[in-house]
């Protein structure tokens, strides 16, 4: 596909007179200079503060799975994996370098959210505006190498072509949208949602012109090629990821993470949240009509979310696009007013915008030395944060308890991780204390299996007394989880006992059969 050749024989219809929508085919220009600042701004900041704590525990799970390629897995799909490989290959277990990915990923999402305010006719101001509305999610949702990264850049830039789309008239661009589609549901399944969005969009808007294009259905075979080996694994591995993602969803409506899907929704943007909804009056607006398709891309995913009872912060890839058009609006709406007023406004909206950089700084990015006043603060507020302290302390312990064992113990040694971060921390950092690979029921763990020979004797870790009593003839308490800081976290307050267990009360691979979970 060439960008900015002759039309395609599918154009839009004249614009209406007042829409705003220079033409601007020239891509490289300083007045892009701006985003670009903003954006390498906020890959400065996630390097200054990406090191001051360790690995979250999801990191740790992504991590080992990066170690072992696969078209899928049971918790996600393959494209963080692989760019979580790639960190591994470039930087080692370095911590700013596993997440750079993450941090550039979200970087470009802040670039691509100023030039749809720019494809959308705005100013340089409103450009700048659009960009900053962004800063905040991506220095909250890219502080960690996560799924929610790629995810996020997928649906941005899957937005940007929409509106290249129907800038240009030239329906080529739905050959980029099927690339931004098929790569987006091999990030995170959430992108059928906003697949569902845009099929609606057309078919509510005149964008049913294109439905008569080849491109589209070009762009449509593009998006399945590229989901289909996914599709495939998923297929193979008896849709495994469905019954995860029942089992995710029913523990998020019985914890109640879904019922305050709404009040997220003003979380997600903060004071940004009015320039959000300017931005989808101004899509519904006579001056937005030829981007109309985009209020329904908002629109369509947000009740589907809303009918399904998904977790708020689903729908934050929606918002950049609501920021573009939103920042048009006012700098157009700023431009009718008296000079002095509007310059007024115009500060009033950019301290706002400073002051929702300003709380991501605060509050998502680690910042704040642990221990101190504003840590237990922010800790509170953002709870993954203190899921990143104590992993090393936690294989140093399980290291001890080995130590403790007799000789004629450690050949056979085993050890069995209750949760995800568990045995991702016991295998990065146990190989320095010649600790064996830990094994794991849960999710694309189980799937590794329990070693061969089987252990005899296991250190079990992450589960209540309970249970181990209950699967072995013999288990002795053997320690706690501890970190150097004294914070409380998930290790230290659920299921916090280590055993040293032997005798499996049935055959290793009955037990295995049915020790798969998720989480």
């Amino acid at each position: 596909m060439s960008i900015g050749m002759p039309q395609s024989d599918l154009r839009t219809a004249p614009l209406p007179s007042g829409t705003r929508i220079t033409s601007r085919d020239s891509f490289w220009r300083l007045d892009v200079a701006p985003l670009f600042a903003i954006a390498l701004s906020t890959l400065l900041l996630h390097f200054l503060t990406g090191n001051r704590y360790g690995f979250n525990r999801d990191e740790l799970s992504l991590l080992d799975d990066a170690r072992q390629l696969s078209w899928g897995y049971v918790a996600y799909p393959p494209i963080t994996p692989l760019f979580a490989r790639l960190s591994l290959l470039l930087f080692g277990t370095s911590l700013p370098g596993f997440r750079f990915f993450s941090w550039l990923v979200q970087a470009i999402a802040v670039v691509l959210t100023g030039l749809m305010a720019r494809e959308l006719g705005g100013s340089r101001r409103a450009e700048i505006f659009a960009a900053l509305a962004a800063v905040p999610f991506c220095l909250g949702g890219g502080a960690l190498m996560t799924y929610i990264s790629f995810d996020y850049l997928c649906w941005v830039l899957a937005a940007y072509f929409v509106i290249r789309l129907l800038r240009t008239g030239d329906a080529r661009w739905w050959l980029a949208i099927g690339v931004a589609l098929g790569l987006g549901m091999l990030c995170k399944y959430t992108m059928g949602f906003f697949t569902l969005g845009i099929v609606g969009a057309v078919l509510l808007t005149d964008a049913r012109r294109f439905l008569r294009s080849k491109w589209l259905w070009l762009g449509v075979a593009i998006s399945i090629l590229l989901f289909l080996p996914n599709l495939l694994w998923q297929a193979q591995h008896h849709f495994v990821s469905l019954d995860f993602l029942r089992f995710i969803h029913e523990r998020d409506v019985r914890e109640g993470q879904t019922s305050g899907f709404f009040p997220d929704q003003a979380e997600l943007a903060l004071l940004a949240f009015p320039l959000a909804l300017a931005g989808l009056h101004y899509f519904f607006s006579k001056n937005g009509r030829p981007f109309r398709m985009l209020a329904w891309m908002y629109v369509i995913p947000l009740a589907l979310f809303l009918i399904a009872r998904g977790r708020g912060y689903y729908l934050a890839p929606a918002y950049p696009m609501l920021y573009a058009a939103g920042a048009v609006f006012l700098d157009d709406w700023f431009a009718d007013l008296q000079a002095s007023r509007a310059r007024v406004l115009r500060i009033v909206v950019f301290s706002a915008l400073l002051i929702d950089v300003a709380i991501a700084i605060a509050f998502a990015l680690p910042t704040a030395p642990v221990g101190s006043p504003w840590w237990y603060f922010a800790s509170k507020v953002n709870g993954t944060l203190r899921e990143e302290i104590g992993w090393p302390e936690f294989a140093e312990t399980v290291a001890k308890i080995r130590d403790t064992l007799p000789a004629k113990d450690r050949p056979r040694l085993g050890i069995l991780a209750g949760n995800y971060g568990e045995v991702g921390a016991l295998n990065l950092y146990g190989e320095r204390f010649g600790l064996p690979r830990a094994i794991s029921g849960v999710n694309s763990f189980w799937e590794r299996g329990y070693g061969d020979p089987p252990p005899e004797t296991v250190v079990v870790v992450g589960f209540p007394r309970e249970w181990v009593d209950s699967q072995f003839t013999s288990c002795q308490l053997a320690g706690h989880p501890w970190n150097r800081y004294g914070t409380a976290n998930e290790e230290t307050i659920e299921n916090p006992d280590m055993f040293v267990c032997r005798g499996l009360r049935q055959p290793w691979p009955a037990f295995w059969r049915n020790f798969q979970s998720f989480r």
